[in-house]
């Protein structure tokens, strides 16, 4: 679905003189590049504290950790999006609420949101999926009714923005904390695996730098229980390279989705996605079709046997997981895992090879 070899080939020159340099200054762990790309970051998002973690899911975990949950408490998530939030709150002795979400967008459901909150809720933790900020007024106005934090989920939305007439910002810095993963096929990944922490709060960032780094705020002295977590200075440095490239990235993956738009738009089997919102811009990390026919099996089948790979997000919902299985109903969540299809839409992509899987598409549905 993304073609790393041809990304890493045309910045090749770069790449190799960085990963040079690491090898020749032996910081291997926590070098200089680290606290650079750390700088970098936070300026190209606008936000005022950026911490470099291990991957993803040790983000999330290390952020639940910062707001000094209890046992028991719960923490809102959409049951349509990768399994490693619900594992994070689960780890820490934490409850999962599991939520709908809505067809248009893939995201959090508001209204199935608000019925969800109880005494014991603590946090709201939108996934900003596919590459589109989750309807962040909303979030932040249930969030000060209730006096409950915001955890951004941004793995899937490097790149998005959100801009309504009170809340203005990059996707994972709008709410009290926000993570990010720098797996290699996200919009801004690196050569293994990486993440980061986003807060705007200098009390959250201490206590993340701290708890990132065993507990302690000065060497062999713990002050509460952490864990070992931090980007490593060779995929700082690749990711001090790539980020230059950040915005011609998302240019492209929007031009592709638009493209993708015109293309599939007659096709009367398929819902396609929005390119443009109102208050948001999306950074098509997927693109992702909704199959209305009950053909999508069919379709991914046909695609694959000519030559274009395709994928299924997500095969089941987070609450009918047997790791996580609950006996909510919620109806779009467990509608779209039977309907969804994610096209390719990498940078790398030209317009032959994508004319050709528009053809394709357009060719299944008239046979």
């Amino acid at each position: 679905m993304v073609n790393l070899k041809a990304q890493y080939n045309r910045l090749k020159p770069e790449i190799d003189a960085a990963i040079q340099n690491v090898c020749q200054e032996g910081a291997f762990i926590k070098g200089r590049q680290v606290a650079q790309f750390e700088t970098n970051l936070a300026e190209k998002i606008g936000v005022k504290h950026v911490i470099g973690v291990a991957n993803g899911t040790d983000a999330l975990q290390i952020a639940l950790m910062a707001l000094d949950l209890e046992s028991g408490d719960e923490v809102i998530i959409p049951a349509f999006a990768y399994a490693a939030l619900p594992e994070a709150v689960l780890l820490l002795g934490l409850k999962p609420i599991f939520v709908d979400v809505n067809e248009n967008d893939f995201l959090i459901n508001i209204s199935d949101l608000e019925n969800k909150i109880t005494n014991r809720t603590r946090v709201i933790a939108p996934v900003h999926l596919f590459g589109l900020t989750a309807e962040m007024d909303a979030l932040v106005d249930i969030a000060q009714k209730h006096s409950l934090y915001i955890l951004e989920d941004a793995a899937q939305s490097m790149g998005s923005t959100y801009f309504s007439e009170r809340i203005f910002g990059s996707s994972g810095t709008l709410g009290d904390i926000g993570t990010t993963s720098f797996f290699p096929s996200k919009n801004l990944g690196c050569y293994g695996d990486g993440g980061a922490i986003f807060t705007n709060s200098d009390t959250l960032a201490a206590k993340v730098r701290m708890l990132a780094n065993h507990g302690q705020t000065q060497k062999y002295y713990h002050e509460v229980i952490g864990l070992n977590s931090r980007l490593d200075t060779i995929q700082a440095a690749i990711l001090n390279i790539k980020i230059r490239e950040l915005d011609e990235y998302i240019s492209r993956r929007v031009q592709i989705a638009a493209w993708y738009n015109e293309g599939l738009g007659n096709v009367k089997s398929i819902i396609i996605p929005q390119v443009k919102f109102k208050t948001r811009t999306h950074a098509f990390h997927q693109y992702t079709i909704i199959v209305e026919d009950g053909t999508r099996d069919q379709l991914k089948e046909f695609l694959t046997e000519n030559g274009v790979p395709t994928m299924i997000y997500y095969p089941l919902p987070l609450h009918k997981q047997k790791a996580y299985a609950t006996k909510d109903v919620l109806y779009v969540s467990e509608q779209l895992c039977h309907r969804v299809l994610s096209l390719p839409i990498c940078p790398e992509l030209t317009s032959e090879q994508q004319l050709y899987i528009i053809n394709k598409i357009q060719s299944f549905y008239k046979s």
